[in-house]
């Protein structure tokens, strides 16, 4: 996949491709219909499949200072759309530059001049422009005008109930990570490198990798079964194993991570990247009277992820 950041000064040979436009973020089901559509359109032209998304998420530059809210950070993003066979990764700086285009002025100086795209597929609910002001039906205006295709696609919706960004969120928030996965075609994963803490975890007897969740939308505090993709490093590979997401009330923390036990791992993570699936919500994050509690129920937590991860897991996720 070759990824562009810019809309302008990229090569000609790098033109007409059809391209699904959004913030993409967490690559759900409903994201997945506007990409296979935009795939069907590059097909008919032999057109390459290009993704026109936008970094930092809009909602970032416009409340830097709000709670965090991202699913997925650019690069776990990046590495969803490859796996969906995309070409072109269209990934423009949202800034006051780009904030501040008129609706046509986003379709001809991004869509035609900047970028040369030979057709466009957007959700229904799309919105573009300055103050959002541009519609479907505008966009439509601009394609006949300019000479490129629009296509919209229904919002779509399953037995969970309507697929956004927003109800996924809302699962997550609840500790329901498999209702999540429904939404997203796959498991909710959490990616980073992984990070020097302060050993407690080893100490304990569970060594743990941590991660930073710095500007992702916090899921429920607690224990997982996760299953991890050491992504770098000598060893690459799957791991079954649980995860402590929140602030460690035992210890004192107040700055929210990530910290998972591979079970039967041993080696050194320091420094590669994980990406850390949430399969199933096992408790909520405690304080307890003893280090010996802690680790008679790290124990527990251990053996019933172990149960949960040799389960029949949902297909299509299991070895998502």
């Amino acid at each position: 996949m070759q990824t562009f950041a810019s809309w302008t000064g990229n090569a000609t040979g790098d033109r007409g491709a059809a391209a699904a436009i959004g913030n993409f973020d967490g690559v759900h089901l409903g994201h997945r219909v506007v990409i296979e559509a935009a795939r069907a359109e590059a097909a008919k032209r032999g057109a390459p499949l290009g993704i026109l998304t936008f970094e930092p998420h809009p909602r970032e530059f416009f409340a830097p200072d709000a709670p965090p809210f991202r699913l997925m950070n650019a690069e776990a993003r990046a590495n969803r759309l490859a796996k969906l066979g995309v070409d072109h990764l269209y990934e423009l700086p949202f800034d006051a530059r780009l904030a501040g285009l008129s609706p046509e002025a986003f379709a001809r100086e991004v869509i035609v001049d900047g970028l040369g795209l030979s057709h466009v597929v957007v959700g229904a609910d799309f919105c573009f422009g300055k103050g959002r002001a541009g519609t479907v039906e505008d966009l439509v205006r601009f394609g006949a005008e300019m000479g490129f295709g629009v296509t919209a696609v229904p919002l779509l919706s399953n037995h969970v109930g309507e697929v956004s960004s927003t109800s996924i969120r809302h699962a997550l928030s609840e500790g329901r990570p498999g209702d999540a996965a429904g939404m997203l075609g796959h498991w909710h994963r959490i990616e980073g490198e992984v990070l020097h803490g302060d050993a407690r975890g080893r100490a304990l007897g569970f060594p743990t990798a941590n991660m930073s969740i710095r500007g992702l939308h916090r899921p429920r505090f607690g224990v997982y079964a996760v299953r991890v993709d050491v992504l770098s490093g000598p060893h690459r590979g799957t791991y079954d194993g649980a995860a402590s997401i929140g602030i460690r009330p035992m210890f004192g923390e107040n700055v929210p991570n990530c910290e998972s036990y591979l079970f039967d791992f041993e080696g050194d993570l320091y420094g590669t990247h994980l990406s850390v699936a949430l399969v199933e919500f096992l408790r909520d994050e405690a304080k307890f009277d003893s280090l010996n509690a802690l680790v008679v129920q790290i124990d527990a937590d251990c053996t019933r992820a172990r149960a949960v991860l040799a389960g029949d897991l949902p297909l299509p996720f299991a070895r998502d």
